[in-house]
């Protein structure tokens, strides 16, 4: 009886081991979305299509939300999905979004001076390496129960919503790139520092969509859409604004409520 139960237990271990080596086509489709998106929106922005370009990145930001669910609903989560994954994430909210800000805005530095021309593409570089940092540090501490519930540090697809929604907002309203460096230099530095602190952010991955809700819930995300539709590229630079915002406020919260008692 004990053999058996052995024998059991050591072919799920085996069969596990196997599902996490793994390839499965439907998830990594959906990454390979967000890998595209990523470079299509560095081809626009070279371009000078900046709008596209920050649609691109939000085009993005869906496809990796829903590789992830769709890995977990399917059972076909995998190591090879994680790394490339993340690969695609570096791709597309950090060397692109970095890029995208860095043509539009932070580029026109070096008008003022040769100095100042370099805090331009630095701050770009800051923001991608951070990026890349922020995606390692989560690799090596991936802890699925800590996961459900927060972040350490601001996600990487919730700092390219807050650097490239800004980019989308000059851009559709026209304003030129060289008008709002300074905005731009200062969200590009804070989205980077950001990811690499270890403020806590919540994290929206224990959501069941599946569960019975309240009907006023049904009317705020109907509002969420109504509010989206009206005014894109405002409507979610001031979500991501808010999310980014959050996390600081909440670790100050609780520093003062430790205080006080």
């Amino acid at each position: 009886m004990g053999n058996a139960t052995m024998n059991d237990t050591d072919a799920d271990s085996q069969q596990d081991r196997q599902r996490r080596r793994g390839i499965y086509l439907l998830p990594n489709l959906f990454t390979t979305g967000t890998l595209f998106g990523g470079f299509y929106a560095i081809i626009a922005a070279t371009q000078g299509k900046f709008g596209m370009a920050a649609i691109a990145v939000f085009v993005a930001m869906l496809m990796d939300m829903l590789d992830g669910r769709v890995a977990r609903l399917t059972h076909t989560e995998s190591d090879f999905g994680i790394q490339f994954d993340s690969l695609a994430d570096l791709v597309a909210f950090g060397l692109a979004s970095g890029l995208v800000a860095y043509l539009y805005s932070l580029e026109s530095m070096a008008v003022y001076s040769r100095t100042i021309g370099k805090l331009g593409w630095l701050a770009a570089f800051f923001y991608a390496a951070a990026a890349a940092l922020r995606l390692a540090r989560f690799n090596i501490t991936r802890d699925d129960a800590t996961e459900s519930k927060s972040f350490c540090g601001l996600p990487t697809p919730a700092a390219a919503g807050l650097l490239v929604g800004l980019v989308w907002v000059g851009s559709d309203a026209d304003v030129d790139g060289a008008t709002l460096v300074l905005p731009v230099f200062i969200c590009t530095v804070a989205a980077g520092l950001l990811m690499v602190s270890n403020v806590r952010y919540r994290s929206f991955k224990n959501l069941n969509f599946g569960e019975r809700v309240p009907f006023f819930y049904i009317l705020i995300m109907i509002a969420c859409l109504v509010l989206i539709m009206l005014d894109p590229p405002r409507v979610l630079f001031l979500g991501f604004l808010t999310y980014a915002v959050s996390g600081p406020l909440q670790g100050v919260g609780a520093c003062l409520r430790r205080r006080r008692h």
